[in-house]
């Protein structure tokens, strides 16, 4: 069995939201203050025996308005619902028997936890809320919230019911107590929890492996009773052992004794009853544990304290423990019948203090032992992109909340085929899964957009960091593959903000009759002749522009005049020598173009500067021809330049030296040495939109 949905309502940032999980492994990211902790505090008010189960006033979710709190007091409510999983036990239907909603092959149980105003406070409550007569909506419901804080809280009181909550009836605690469940919060002492004997951790690890060679025999090799008379006259042989320890320090002691007792008969405590202080003990192997201390012992035979570890180290030192314990906890012929059924496992932020590379060993440790059944279901919750690229996408889940409504995406289901799936879950490296976390992402073809957006958006007076969002380089066209995970008119996606830069590249084919493959071709080529020529664009950029989907908008550059990136920024900026970095081929024919056309010069002069070649006879030539009613002057002079420019660009080496380039000149901003730098259009449409 295992727990397959919580459905969770007035909890605190949870208005009401229904969360599904896996059999084995859930690792559920998102923003902060999505609701990953609260949804392990969730979790454990259902399932955590040992926890409190007392709530505060703080923990009702506030979006209740005044209206809803003068109809009824608010009641939080989260239900487990506990179906039969691939794998079970014998002793799973035993223990879920009393709260089954659903008997057959694959049964289904429910346990809800609620806390609530019991009935008989209800009239004392709605005569409490009539009593307030503030007019704005918004302070009469921060009014009505502090009544319940002073008068009723404390009257409050829980419940968990076994089956369907209509019914009300109680779950029993000792089927519940059959539930282990270990968390293992973000902020941590695990030095205080486990270091030595004295810790209950450790000492009952201690207890349950001690022996363990005769334990873990099988029945068929050695029946529980020989195993029992074994252990028996092992626990005898130290005993008699450590009274032979006593015996020695008494003797050591016995004058000192006289000496430390002779003031106790001097102020007539030993009068009492002819009474006489002394001291005698004796030493189990239990009480042995506590002069054990956690040492790490390294090849060279030097050993030191684990209190010397790094945290990292001792984390997973800690970790191990809790599994262990959790074995310790389930096995039947320890513990009887007090014995777990099933155990769960929830860790906060498993990535603090360890490096990535530990994080990646611990997730494959952590499935592992669910591999093993030693841990039945595992809960955790991270920011580590480390950790995200280290799980399936059906071991995801994505918690986002937004306007005050929480909802969880499950990344593995979003997927029409197992195509695009798999395309995903191998581009999902550390570094791009930053996409599952951001607020919003930007998602374009290559390097250079990946470098230049953050750039882009500081000249706009606007930054992407501060708005959360992810610039991703899906390197090329592969937008759809992405984009299942975010489409929104689509169950289980993850509902944020997505833009995808594409450049438009348009293209031409001769018409021969033949199979002929497209070519690229300037943008003052294109569609200047059709009786001869075939003409086509990158059909991406038409996808989605702005208003035609709830969350994903496509931007790229003008119909008419736009190609590239590398183009479009000179067709921005034909004049601005900044942009001529060293690894520019041709710099020296460029920044004499951008000169005579900052110079008011002529499309004819501009052309005469251009070294002869078949490119540049073709740009010329393709100018010269082009539609006059599209293409003045000024814009085939810009063009001229532009297309020079891309010509010239190493696009990677490029871009990092832009970046550098255009960072310093931002440094210089307020100052004359500050040059002047037009963002392409589109480039300004998509972070106006993304920020917004």
């Amino acid at each position: 069995m295992y727990i397959s949905q919580i459905e969770i309502k007035n909890f605190r940032n949870f208005r009401e939201c229904v969360i599904q999980f896996n059999e084995g492994v859930n690792v559920i990211i998102g923003h902060n203050n999505a609701g990953k902790t609260n949804l392990l505090k969730a979790l454990s008010l259902v399932i955590d025996h040992k926890g409190s189960k007392r709530l505060e006033t703080d923990d009702f979710n506030k979006s209740l308005t005044i209206d809803d709190l003068q109809k009824s007091p608010p009641k939080i409510s989260i239900a487990l619902k506990i179906v039969k999983g691939r794998h079970s036990e014998p002793d799973d239907l035993v223990t879920i028997a009393g709260w089954l909603t659903k008997l057959d092959a694959s049964y289904e149980a429910l346990l809800t936890y609620e806390f609530f105003l019991p009935e008989k406070e209800l009239p004392h409550y709605l005569e409490a809320m009539k009593s307030i007569t503030e007019t704005d909506k918004i302070k009469a419901a921060a009014k009505a919230w502090k009544i319940i804080k002073h008068d009723f809280i404390r009257l409050y009181t829980h419940k968990i019911w076994g089956g369907d909550a209509v019914n009300q009836a109680t779950a029993d605690s000792e089927s519940l107590q059959k539930f282990d469940y270990q968390f293992l919060d973000a902020i941590r002492d695990v030095e205080r929890d486990m270091l030595t004997g004295r810790n209950t951790l450790l000492r009952d690890v201690f207890d349950f492996f001690m022996d363990y060679e005769i334990k873990k025999e099988p029945e068929s090799v050695k029946s529980k009773k020989t195993k029992i008379a074994e252990i028996k006259t092992r626990k005898i042989e130290f005993s008699d052992k450590a009274d032979d320890l006593i015996d020695m320090l008494q003797k050591r002691m016995a004058e000192g004794k006289e000496q430390i007792l002779s003031y106790a008969k001097e102020t007539g405590a030993s009068s009492f009853n002819d009474a006489t202080p002394d001291f005698e003990g004796s030493m189990s192997d239990v009480e042995m544990f506590s002069v054990l201390k956690l040492i790490v012992e390294h090849k060279s035979g030097i050993k030191i304290p684990a209190t010397h570890n790094g945290l990292g180290y001792n984390n997973l030192i800690y970790m191990s423990l809790l599994l262990a314990k959790m074995q310790v906890n389930s096995d039947g012929d320890y513990m009887g019948s007090n014995a777990k059924v099933y155990a769960t496992l929830a860790i906060e932020e498993p990535e603090a203090h360890l490096h990535p590379a530990m994080q990646y060993k611990f997730l494959k440790f952590l499935k592992q032992n669910r591999k093993e059944r030693k841990v039945r279901q595992i809960f955790v919750t991270s920011h580590s992109t480390n950790i995200t690229s280290a799980v399936s996408l059906d071991e995801i889940i994505c918690l986002n909340t937004e306007d005050g409504k929480t909802t969880a995406a499950y990344p593995g289901r979003v997927f029409p085929d197992e195509h695009s799936k798999n395309y995903v879950q191998r581009f999902l490296d550390a570094t791009k899964s930053d996409m599952l976390f951001a607020k919003n992402v930007i998602l374009v073809e290559g390097l250079a957009e990946q470098l230049l957006l953050s750039v882009f958006a500081q000249y706009e007076n606007k930054s992407l960091e501060d708005s959360h969002t992810a610039v991703i380089n899906v390197g090329g066209r592969h937008f759809d593959h992405f984009l299942h995970l975010f489409d929104s008119s689509k169950p289980h996606t993850i509902n944020k903000k997505v833009a995808c830069i594409t450049d438009r590249d348009p293209e031409s084919k001769i018409k021969t009759g033949k199979k002929e493959k497209f070519k690229k071709c300037y943008p003052y080529e294109y569609e200047a002749d059709k009786a001869n020529y075939d003409y086509g664009f990158n059909p991406s950029s038409a996808k989605y522009p702005i208003g035609t989907h709830k969350n994903i908008t496509f931007f790229t550059q003008d119909p008419i005049k736009g190609k590239t990136l590398e183009y479009d920024i000179l067709l921005s900026n034909p004049s601005l020598e900044l942009l001529l970095t060293p690894s520019i081929s041709n710099s020296g024919e460029v920044s004499k173009l951008m000169q005579l056309y900052s110079a008011g010069k002529k499309l004819s002069d501009l052309e005469t500067e251009l070294r002869p070649s078949d490119e540049n006879t073709r740009i010329k030539e393709s100018l010269a021809k082009a539609d006059a009613s599209q293409w003045d002057e000024d814009s085939k002079m810009k063009a001229l330049i532009a297309s020079r420019y891309l010509n010239s660009v190493g696009k990677g080496e490029n871009a990092l030296e832009l970046s550098y380039s255009l960072l310093e000149n931002l440094e210089l901003r307020s100052t004359t040495g500050y040059k002047d730098f037009a963002v392409p259009g589109y480039i300004k449409q998509t972070i106006d939109w993304i920020c917004k």
